[in-house]
């Protein structure tokens, strides 16, 4: 991992990309989840983003910067743009399953499965697939039980494995509402009710 330096993008202290947090203002330097970032207010994520952006210009391959420019981007609901950093950060990313699984989540750009086109479907089951290859996460599966449900199930489609075995694969590997909850705040859709 590359470390690079950067001024804090909440308050402007020196820092660098292996920080975790600012000495000065104690504010996370890279986002590295959504979760970090979903409680942020709007003008923070753009502070974030204008750091981010401004250390890409001279690491345009950095992993790292390209993870958190794409979480403001999801969280700014600037989904292309969120979808690019994402697959910017993916080559030769064998350890680290979160850009894979955002990337899927802006892929349905803020809208329901069976609304989405299905070559950005393929694509968000394709980056799923490769999340779980890193780490088998429940809420990947979850997330993967949604799409057959909502695109394939309710377009009569065949499609396998089913809706309901990926729930249960989901379940299987500790599946919980927390995970749930923060899967529907990212997609920014209402959970069905089947789910």
């Amino acid at each position: 991992m590359e470390v690079i330096a950067l001024q804090c993008p909440n308050c402007g202290a020196g820092v660098d990309s292996s920080q975790k947090k600012c000495n000065s203002c104690r504010q996370p330097i890279m986002l590295s989840s959504f979760r970090s970032a979903v409680e942020m207010p709007l003008p923070q994520i753009n502070k974030y983003m204008g750091t981010y952006r401004k250390a890409l210009v001279e690491h345009p391959d950095s992993v790292e910067l390209n993870v958190s420019a794409g979480i403001c981007y999801l969280r700014l609901k600037m989904y292309d743009k969120a979808v690019e950093a994402f697959e910017k950060s993916m080559p030769d990313n064998f350890d680290n399953p979160e850009p894979f699984f955002l990337a899927a989540v802006a892929l349905l750009q803020g809208k329901k499965a069976f609304v989405t086109p299905r070559a950005a479907i393929d694509k968000a089951l394709e980056y799923l697939n490769a999340a779980t290859m890193i780490e088998m996460r429940p809420v990947f599966y979850y997330f993967m039980a949604y799409i057959k449900y909502d695109y394939f199930e309710r377009k009569f489609l065949n499609t396998s494995p089913s809706y309901k075995e990926m729930l249960q694969t989901a379940v299987d590997y500790g599946l919980g509402e927390a995970d749930i909850v923060e899967l529907y705040t990212m997609l920014g859709v209402e959970r069905p009710d089947v789910l």
